[in-house]
């Protein structure tokens, strides 16, 4: 087990959502620091796979998205062709929004056994670049949870395809997650 505690997730949800956190046990550090940490690894990995648009285009599959990959907007709006362009702030705002609102939820939900930044980190970011979906039918998840952290690897490779077709940013991108861990 690492030095982080059981339940570092629960209490970086806490720290993200300005709630107060449960008390820690007396020797354990704060956590708040660790989920910033792991928020701050999975931004910088969509930033760089998904890449900036600050207008609408589609995605290799076909869905509308803008800014750092985000395909629907804090109202619950989806991205449309249609919509105006925005700003490089406004494309962060989205990015950092999706991550603690949305996608850190799902990782904390689906992936108790995530117990390091760098872990939290790499499972956000594939379940932001594939959805908790995806995430909570793998047998990736049952690996983390299972605390088979050897097997992560080969599972996270798995998920390279878009289309049915293996993409060469998905091969990256999944390595990238790879080497965070």
């Amino acid at each position: 087990m690492s030095r982080f505690g059981a339940d570092l997730l629960a209490r970086a949800l806490a720290a993200v959502r300005s709630t107060p956190a449960p008390a820690p046990a007396p020797a354990a550090p704060s956590q708040a620091p660790h989920a910033l940490s792991a928020i701050g690894v999975a931004a910088a990995l969509c930033r760089r796979f998904e890449g900036l648009h600050l207008e609408p285009y589609l995605d290799p599959v076909g869905i509308p998205t803008i800014g750092y990959g985000a395909t629907f907007y804090e109202d619950g709006r989806r991205v449309t062709l249609k919509d105006p362009p925005i700003t490089k702030e406004r494309a962060e705002q989205l990015l950092q929004w999706h991550l603690r609102r949305h996608f850190l939820p799902d990782v904390a939900a689906l992936c108790p056994g995530a117990d390091t930044p760098n872990r939290i980190g790499a499972l956000l970011d594939f379940t932001f670049n594939l959805g908790a979906g995806n995430l909570r039918s793998s047998t990736l998840r049952r690996k983390v949870n299972a605390g088979h952290w050897d097997e992560v690897p080969a599972q996270l490779m798995r998920w390279n395809k878009a289309g049915g077709r293996v993409l060469r940013g998905l091969t990256r991108r999944r390595q990238a997650e790879i080497d965070v861990l």
